[in-house]
């Protein structure tokens, strides 16, 4: 923190001193990181970042920028830094950028300042579907032939290499473009110069698909240990490569996801702070409608009671008892679902596995909430008699009422995920709030249902 104070200090007096050399040998100097976290502490001086830096640090400091940050300081660009920038951006990143801008016209005066081979790159990238794999992919990578041997390989790596994402890998292609297989640069290395690519083929490719969803494609990543994965198209063809970092952005940004719609809100899309109160406040208001509107069913369940059990009306105030514990286990369940799911743990499949678990382990847990219920009933009936001569059967009612609410609360919170799954939709939607409104009805419905049978003709 030290650190950073320090350098905005400095930046602060290069820019008052209008030291443009001074001020451009210093960013120079500095890391990539630390440039972006002058940005986010000096945002109005960050076009001016841009400007001075090195092309190329220029370039990588705007690629791991938020799109907010990155549209603000493109729109106070110089046309002939917006050009600089554009044609020099890894084709991947471009294609980032243009797909959150949101004006089309905007997006074609760009395209046009490409060349033409970049222009059809990013127009073919461009339109693969938003959140496809194809978005993500650079068409920047080492091909090479089965026929090879490591000397053509190391001479082919030396032309070509530097323009490539990465070498780590290199990719084996035949002659129609058709992927065959990939191979480690370490395997090369450390192989006789006389070897041919055919002999170091493993047979152990996995590749992704163009159109294939790119949170598959986080999955892949993190079960395979890879730094870089081939993309192909229905032919087996090969079209682009996704690396990791392209890989780790999208992981962030399906985490930041979630965990808002955890929290019962849409997806924001970009930073709280750049979030307009008015877009705030749509985002948050859908859920909150429809959680009031279940809310009201709440209320109804114990309008429809309140007859019956106004002669019991201690029942009532252990009403929070009960809908609490259904609604924690409801969460609970759901959040250990959806996380499995996010981690590839988990398939659609699975859900019958799923539901004997949850019918166990809800059971289970239940049964010690009844049993610290009762406990509890007996333990007020013992100091106060506030339950009066049949407060074995009150206990028995919150006893069971708990069973039965915790193990509904953990079937519905463990089941939601794969019910929203199957029908297309974000498991991430069944969120905690949704959950504990859907056993709060639920929960009461069982509470009193247990209610009636066990002290009718005794307490009402």
């Amino acid at each position: 923190m030290e650190e950073l104070e320090m350098q905005v200090e400095q930046i602060e007096q290069f820019i008052e001193s209008k030291d443009n050399e001074g001020l451009q040998a210093y960013l120079n100097e500095l890391n990539i990181s630390d440039v972006e976290a002058l940005i986010d502490e000096l945002p109005e001086y960050g076009h001016i970042f841009i400007e001075t830096l090195n092309l190329n640090r220029a370039v990588n400091v705007f690629r791991i920028l938020d799109f907010p940050t990155q549209e603000r300081i493109f729109k106070k660009l110089s046309g002939a830094k917006i050009s600089e920038l554009i044609n020099e951006m890894p084709p991947d990143d471009r294609t980032s950028f243009f797909s959150e801008l949101k004006d089309g016209d905007v997006v074609k005066q760009l395209i046009i300042l490409l060349p033409p081979q970049d222009r059809k790159e990013a127009l073919s990238l461009l339109g693969y579907p938003e959140d496809s794999v194809g978005r993500l992919m650079t068409p920047d990578y080492i091909t090479v032939k089965p026929h090879w041997n490591i000397i053509r390989i190391l001479e082919h790596i030396r032309r070509y290499g530097k323009n490539s994402e990465t070498i780590d890998v290199l990719y084996v292609i035949d002659a129609a473009g058709k992927l065959i297989d990939d191979i480690r640069i370490k395997d090369v290395l450390m192989a006789d110069p006389n070897v041919v690519v055919g002999d170091l083929i493993d047979n152990r490719l996995i590749s992704l698909h163009a159109n294939d969803p790119q949170e598959e494609a986080v999955n892949i990543f993190r079960m395979n240990n890879r730094v870089a994965l081939p993309v192909v198209d229905e032919q087996g063809i090969m079209l682009g490569i996704v690396t990791i970092d392209d890989i780790l952005w999208v992981a962030n940004e399906e985490y930041t996801e979630d965990m808002q719609r955890f929290g019962g809100t849409e997806a924001l899309d970009e930073p709280y702070l750049d979030v307009s109160i008015v877009n705030l406040v749509k985002k948050r208001s859908g859920w909150l409608v429809v959680l009031f509107f279940g809310q009201l069913l709440t209320a109804t369940v114990i309008e429809h009671f309140e007859h019956q059990l106004a002669s019991a009306i201690m029942l009532f105030a252990l009403m929070p008892l009960i809908i609490s514990s259904g609604g924690n286990s409801g969460s609970q369940a759901s959040t250990l679902i959806i996380q499995a799911m996010a981690l590839g743990e988990i398939t659609i499949g699975d859900w019958w596995r799923v539901m004997k678990r949850e019918i166990v382990s809800g059971f289970l847990l239940g049964l010690i909430l009844g049993i610290l219920g009762f406990i509890r009933i007996m333990t007020f009936q013992g100091f106060s008699d506030a339950y009066g001569e049949h407060w074995v059967l009150v206990g028995l009612v919150v006893g069971f009422s708990l069973v039965g609410v915790v193990l509904w609360g953990s079937l519905m919170g463990s089941m939601l995920p794969f019910i929203l799954r199957k029908l297309g939709a974000d498991p991430a939607s069944s969120s905690a709030p949704f959950v504990s409104t859907l056993v709060d009805v639920t929960g009461l419905l069982i509470y009193f249902t247990f209610a009636v049978l066990l002290l009718k003709g005794v307490l009402i």
